[in-house]
């Protein structure tokens, strides 16, 4: 059984709330979101989290930059435990956490400088009885194409957008993003182990045509951690 909470460098998050749990790959891509402000001179001033869940993204992004976050998650035990999380941690005034479907959240100017979404991953799958579960881990409360309409009317022209799939998604997701007139900047495929294919993708992407890094990281080698995720995680784990 998980842990109820799970302790970081400079903040808590409590988790028994909460149908989708800490896990290895969101912490991977909060860290890995943070780095590309310092490697892309990415300095945002505005932050919208979609599916905040434990508030775990918000709170990473919180630590590493100084933008206002706005975080929305439409799971009641998720909001509330989400809401609680940030109050408790040093940037409790740099964040607002909203109970609301994205389909219903309505922002008007100024819009956001960075979206960053891990959002429901799967699509026709067999569904859990726990309810809860089915809307933090199946698409239906929240497609694909519904999430880039949003980011389409919410993002500034020069704005970026950060977004955790599984790998089998990523090829369908950007051709429905570029149809919106969104290209791809990074994309990082995340492999458990060097044995492994991989099975989950982070992309960076915004309106403005650019030359598209892409590479992969592996999470443990030889049952310990890859040298570049722990230089991913090592500001918010300690002892790693």
């Amino acid at each position: 059984m998980p842990n109820h909470y799970f302790e970081f460098n400079k903040f808590r998050v409590e988790q028994d709330q909460c149908a989708m749990k800490v896990c290895t790959d969101a912490c991977l891509f909060g860290a890995w979101t943070a780095a590309k402000f310092n490697e892309l001179d990415i300095a945002p001033t505005s932050i919208l989290d979609i599916g905040a869940g434990t508030g775990l993204l918000s709170l990473m992004l919180a630590q590493e930059s100084s933008a206002h976050i706005d975080a929305i998650e439409m799971e009641t035990g998720a909001a509330m435990q989400a809401v609680a999380n940030c109050k408790a941690s040093p940037w409790k005034d740099r964040i607002k956490l909203m109970h609301i479907a994205l389909q219903d959240f309505k922002k008007t100017e100024p819009l956001y400088d960075l979206i960053i979404s891990n959002p429901p991953f799967y699509e026709q799958d067999l569904k859990s009885p726990d309810n809860n579960k089915n809307i933090a881990h199946h698409s239906e409360a929240l497609t694909l194409k519904e999430l880039i309409d949003s980011v389409d009317q919410l993002l500034t022209l020069k704005g970026h957008f950060a977004l955790l799939l599984p790998f089998e998604r990523k090829a369908p997701f950007l051709a429905m993003a570029e149809k919106k007139g969104f290209y791809l900047h990074q994309s990082t495929d995340v492999h458990q182990t060097e044995k492994h294919s991989p099975f989950r993708t982070m992309l960076l992407l915004s309106r403005t045509q650019a030359t598209i890094k892409t590479d992969s990281i592996v999470i443990k080698i030889n049952k310990e951690y890859s040298p570049e995720f722990r230089i991913l995680l090592t500001p918010y784990y300690l002892p790693f």
